[in-house]
């Protein structure tokens, strides 16, 4: 395994570059990231219908959140394959491909971690928001947003974790990522398939881990945040009863 990757680590790590496209776990990163952060603000426009009060709105935003979140990802890959050249008037290569349907797909799971930030915070803040004479749309974007966007930091980490491990099915379309590199290397090798999937599997295990401590350790902070917010709410709340007694 070791004799693999000393001889095959930049093809695991960026494809045929510079003397051919992108690929590897350079790509799968950049698509990953791409493809959470351009469905970011299609996420949020979902939450904010699915939690708004105009109804047709809602209803629009959660039989498109429930039609994405049913269908498999693969179904999805292959329709945007056939679909966008129709739409654009052209072909367009595997890598875009990929990367709209990973929009499309995030768009819908991510907005269901906004929803639940924003359902998760105390009435008092919108009721406080108001009393100071802010609209809906400042209430959401300078009170509401910005409490549930940081409470759901480690959920938004975790779907990138999930993300990294979604471009994975890219290979079906030729997408040149870290498992179609792998593929490369074995059909180079031909007799060592088990030692090369090892190494695609452990390679998906390092980035996936490392994330997850990253969300871990954000959980906990966010935790700590809550807990001295509450204390201070508690004491604020004890000092009134005793200045009123």
């Amino acid at each position: 395994m070791i004799d693999i990757i000393r001889d095959n680590w930049l093809v695991f790590l960026i494809g045929q570059y510079p003397n051919g496209p992108l690929g590897g776990l350079a790509l799968t990163l950049i698509l990953s990231v791409l493809g959470l952060g351009l469905s970011f603000p299609i996420s949020i426009g979902l939450a904010l219908c699915r939690t708004g009060s105009i109804r047709w709105l809602a209803n629009i935003a959660t039989v498109f959140v429930y039609i994405i979140r049913g269908i498999p990802l693969v179904m999805l890959v292959f329709w945007t394959y056939f679909l966008v050249p129709v739409l654009v008037g052209h072909t367009v290569s595997g890598v875009t491909t990929l990367l709209c349907t990973l929009v499309i797909y995030e768009a819908a799971y991510l907005s269901e971690v906004i929803r639940a930030g924003l359902m998760s915070l105390p009435k008092g803040q919108l009721e406080a928001a108001r009393a100071l004479g802010l609209g809906y749309w400042r209430t959401t974007c300078f009170v509401l947003l910005p409490q549930a966007l940081y409470n759901m930091v480690p959920s938004i980490i975790s779907q990138l974790v999930s993300t990294i491990k979604e471009t994975s099915i890219g290979y079906v379309i030729s997408v040149q990522e870290l498992t179609f590199a792998a593929n490369a290397v074995n059909n180079n090798l031909l007799t060592r398939p088990f030692a090369v999937f090892m190494i695609l599997a452990l390679t998906y295990f390092v980035a996936c881990f490392t994330l997850t401590q990253v969300a871990h350790y954000f959980e906990r902070r966010v935790t700590r945040r809550r807990t001295r917010v509450n204390v201070a709410i508690r004491s604020l709340e004890n000092d009134t009863v005793l200045e009123s007694q």
